[in-house]
């Protein structure tokens, strides 16, 4: 088994408390930072594509971060590491129990590498062969950073959640494919461990660097292949949650948040929210009338917003039935959680 395979083996050890590394063990090319959350299946499967790199094996490591400690997902690190130790590269397992989410992890796993190059990809993701060689070599013509291209394969009629899904294909900068150097991280520092789920943290990050002025590089040739997973009927609802950390980006990175992003409720959201406040009021106020017509209008609303939600996607009837469901509660998730976010990070949020 690789030295470094069992260096974390604790499950009650942070990843703030890890030893440091001695200097003349082991230093590493490049790092690979995984980072999850107790899903073994999908992470041995990310786990032995990113082992069967054309990279040469005995220049890098992978660091496997788990995110809330569990035994399947030691045992599943710990197993490949023994089976890759004679041919393959080092794999490291690390318990994450100082911090929360896939921001926190990420730091975990670079501060814990000795590495001057840092890779990041997720545990759901498949990296092509060529994909560390070419983030690297992207890396090395002057690149503080380096985007990679995500594939998100899709079916015809993919579901609204799995074409949700398919927009990180679309992102400037996202940290299922992303390279940086130490000194780019260690000068903005790194992830901002507040970006407690995965969303808009790897925005965040990209906004720091650019606001450093430090060089971001695009590299198309370093692939990943990003299969949308399985998801629960009504999953858009628990979704709506994330949108409180667009205010924490905001607030962080007002000029770029307004440039690059612009992610506000659409108009059709408060409309909604002022129908349905005017159908309560009215039926208090004894005014049937008045209830009666704004609670056809609230329908026409929410019909058509499910309508525009199914154009593009499946027409099953699970789908056709979790698109009306989901779509006459999402406009007010989505506001209160914005609203909430705005609370919460102290920030007049626009």
């Amino acid at each position: 088994m690789s030295t470094y395979a069992g260096l974390f083996e604790n499950d009650e050890m942070s990843a703030m408390d890890a030893p440091a590394l001695p200097r003349d063990d082991f230093i590493p090319d490049v790092s690979v930072v995984v980072p999850t959350y107790r899903r073994p299946a999908m992470l041995e499967r990310c786990v032995r594509a990113l082992a069967e790199q054309a990279y040469d094996a005995a220049r890098y490591e992978i660091v496997v971060c788990d995110d809330g400690p569990d035994e399947a997902t030691k045992a599943c690190v710990l197993r490949l590491a023994a089976s890759y130790a004679q041919h393959g590269p080092k794999i490291r397992y690390l318990p994450v129990t100082g911090s929360q989410g896939p921001a926190g992890a990420r730091n975990a796993g670079w501060r814990a590498s000795l590495a001057r190059r840092i890779a990041f990809t997720d545990d759901d993701t498949i990296p092509d062969p060529q994909w560390l060689v070419n983030g690297v070599r992207a890396l090395d013509d002057g690149a503080d950073a380096v985007s990679g291209r995500i594939v998100v394969p899709l079916p015809d009629r993919p579901t609204d959640y799995e074409l949700d899904a398919a927009g990180l294909a679309n992102a400037e900068f996202a940290t299922a494919n992303a390279f940086a150097t130490r000194a780019a991280l260690e000068r903005t520092g790194g992830f901002d461990a507040r970006f407690t789920s995965a969303w808009r943290e790897d925005s965040d990050l990209q906004f720091a660097l650019m606001r450093a002025g430090l060089k971001i590089a695009r590299a198309e040739d370093a692939m990943v292949l990003h299969p949308v997973r399985p998801a629960r009927w009504g999953v858009c609802i628990s979704q709506q949650k994330k949108s409180q950390f667009d205010a924490l980006l905001y607030k962080k990175h007002p000029a770029l948040y307004r440039e690059r992003i612009r992610r506000a409720p659409p108009l059709l959201y408060y409309a909604m929210l002022a129908a349905l406040v005017v159908v309560i009021v009215s039926l208090i106020a004894d005014a049937p009338r008045i209830a009666a017509m704004t609670a056809i209008a609230w329908i026409a609303m929410t019909l058509w917003f499910a309508v525009q939600r199914l154009k593009t996607t499946s027409r099953t009837p699970a789908h056709i039935a979790e698109m009306l469901w989901t779509s006459a509660i999402i406009p007010y998730l989505s506001i209160y959680w914005r609203i909430r976010g705005a609370f919460k990070f102290k920030v007049f949020f626009p």
